[in-house]
């Protein structure tokens, strides 16, 4: 059971990244008709929707596009921010989708952003925690450990509504825009949810995970 487990948790995350990024590579070859690149796309989802403050930069990497509310910025990868492609679109929307989410006050992006300062100090706290219940025996403390874990699975599950939202908003976007054709949508919303994909392969690696340590010190115990 516990191979299959931890089998599990290399896997999931495994043939997500791979589903993404094979996906990734069709669409950033395919342009749009538009022949807008993705910052372009980005601008008119913005303006349109009265978010003419937020700035959209360049990053460096790969899908690391993110909004970040913080600094009122659109931060998209260079190959999405400079190209005119299927994929340059569907990325940038779902970005915008973000913005819009967090203008609107949308509930599951609110408690996502929230919760976020005590998850992040929670989850590394964690495995210390669990080390000295572990190291001293203290089964309460390896308790508390695992349910500081489990507050990254919390912040988890509110991000897949929040991505899903965000997918949603992107595709209304680009058809009301009229910046997307219905064979683009196609492959737009296969781009889209190969990355939303990925969001639900790391809640089932935290489960799993979570069920690893419970069972792992249950057994002790007995």
């Amino acid at each position: 059971m516990d191979l299959i487990i931890v089998l599990g948790i290399l896997i999931i995350p495994t043939l997500a990244q791979f589903l993404v990024t094979s996906t990734y590579n069709k669409y950033k070859k395919v342009n749009n008709t538009i022949d807008l690149c993705g910052q372009e796309v980005a601008r008119k989802i913005l303006d349109d929707n009265k978010l003419e403050k937020i700035h959209i930069v360049s990053t460096s990497g790969t899908l690391s596009d993110h909004y970040d509310s913080s600094h009122n910025v659109i931060r998209l990868s260079n190959d999405i921010f400079n190209n005119n492609t299927v994929a340059s679109v569907a990325i940038a929307a779902h970005e915008c989708g973000h913005a819009i989410q967090d203008k609107e006050g949308y509930l599951f992006y609110r408690l996502r952003k929230m919760i976020y300062p005590v998850v992040r100090i929670g989850t590394i706290l964690s495995y210390a925690v669990i080390a000295i219940g572990a190291f001293t025996q203290l089964l309460n403390v390896i308790y508390i450990g695992i349910a500081l874990v489990s507050l990254g699975l919390l912040f988890q599950l509110l991000t897949l509504p929040v991505e899903f939202d965000a997918s949603k908003r992107a595709l209304e976007e680009l058809k009301r825009l009229n910046l997307i054709n219905p064979e683009e949508e196609s492959g737009a919303s296969k781009m889209l949810r190969a990355a939303a994909f990925t969001y639900v392969a790391g809640v089932l690696s935290s489960i799993l995970e979570l069920l690893r340590l419970v069972m792992a010190f249950t057994n002790n115990r007995d």
